[in-house]
């Protein structure tokens, strides 16, 4: 499946080294004010080439809007959005086109469809991601628009270097200060030199995107199987290269007891608050009105420049010195991507949430 979400549906299209990759959002409510300046934005927090910690890929990813925006303002009807791949480069990966690359989807692609685009992995491809954080924008909008929702993300850790970040006060300009988007100045500085080091070193390096979502309603989320952190998780679990999810004490909460996990309730001049929230903003798949507090483990780049062992198509075992374009370290350009998946999910279960009222 390409599509994603119920009420709030967005469908991605096109591959890495295509002609262009972009996505249709199905169900944005109609007159909402939309704009293109702020999608632009998003798009260039996530666009290759940023600085020589990146891919030296070089793409503007200029969004152009076809359909479901008039005079400004969403139609209701559906929003289909592309970007042109400018600085493709298909017949770089001619020399891997009868291998499988390590940790990459090539052979599991390969296996399911009998098929797959070797040019740069195609759909496996973080260029797919494009189309999340363009519609991710407009999600954004919209959750400005009726609740005065804020979706933040910023680097927490980097191989060894893991930084110290309060979630409730952390601001975005002091994350899009870190050339490595981690908004602690003494950690962020260490994390851009190790990564530099892996990238001279024809390496790559994983980390810890963190996440809090701000001003959240009570009451998104459904009980059973659409909790409001299960489809949090499937959100960044579908992202590339995400390997682990965990949402406020996350794994930490099996070394506490009931009485330390357990978040009080109290009564704040008419609103009902938790004293602590190791529920990370959410109780029996429901939001409870606290910031939604959540971490994404991300794997190393699977492309790296050191010979590693492999097969061919024909079950060769043959050394892969890989080349190219390819991020030491993914994480840098993540945030937009991940805040993008939790303002689609939260927007999609608002519109859920309204519908049953």
């Amino acid at each position: 499946m390409n599509t994603f979400g119920h009420l709030f549906r967005i469908t991605t299209w096109g591959e890495s080294h295509g002609g262009a990759v972009g996505v249709v959002v199905d169900g944005c409510p109609p007159q909402i004010d939309i704009d293109i300046d702020v999608i632009q934005y998003e798009l260039y927090r996530r666009r290759p080439g940023q600085s020589h910690l990146t891919t030296p890929r070089k793409e503007e990813d200029v969004v152009e809007i076809l359909s479901g925006v008039f005079e400004g303002k969403s139609l209701g009807t559906p929003i289909s959005m592309l970007v042109w791949n400018k600085d493709a480069r298909p017949s770089a990966y001619e020399h891997l086109k009868n291998l499988y690359r390590p940790s990459h989807a090539d052979f599991t692609y390969q296996q399911k469809y009998g098929i797959r685009n070797w040019q740069g992995g195609g759909r496996a491809s973080a260029r797919e991601t494009i189309g999340r954080v363009a519609a991710g924008a407009i999600a954004k909008q919209i959750l400005r628009v009726r609740c005065e929702t804020e979706t933040l993300a910023y680097v927490k850790q980097i191989h060894t270097f893991q930084a110290t970040v309060d979630a409730d006060r952390v601001t975005h300009d002091e994350i899009e200060a870190s050339p490595v988007r981690c908004p602690d100045p003494i950690v962020s500085p260490k994390m851009a030199e190790r990564i530099d080091q892996a990238r001279r070193d024809q390496d790559s390096l994983g980390g810890i995107i963190e996440s809090v979502c701000r001003n959240v309603p009570v009451g998104l989320g459904e009980p059973v199987f659409d909790k409001l952190k299960a489809d949090l998780a499937k959100g960044m679990m579908s992202l590339p290269a995400t390997m682990g999810f965990q949402i406020g004490s996350g794994f930490d909460g099996i070394t506490m007891t009931g009485s330390e996990h357990n978040d009080a309730f109290y009564n704040e001049s008419g609103q009902i608050r938790t004293r602590t929230n190791n529920s990370g903003g959410t109780q029996g798949g429901i939001s409870n009105g606290e910031n939604i507090v959540f971490q994404i483990a991300f794997k190393p780049t699977a492309t790296i420049g050191k010979p590693q062992q492999t097969v061919d198509i024909d079950g060769n075992e043959v050394t892969l010195e890989a080349s190219g374009r390819h991020d030491p370290c993914v994480l840098i350009r993540a945030p937009a991507i991940v805040e993008a998946m939790a303002a689609l999910v939260l927007t999609d279960h608002l519109l859920r949430h309204h519908a049953k009222s």
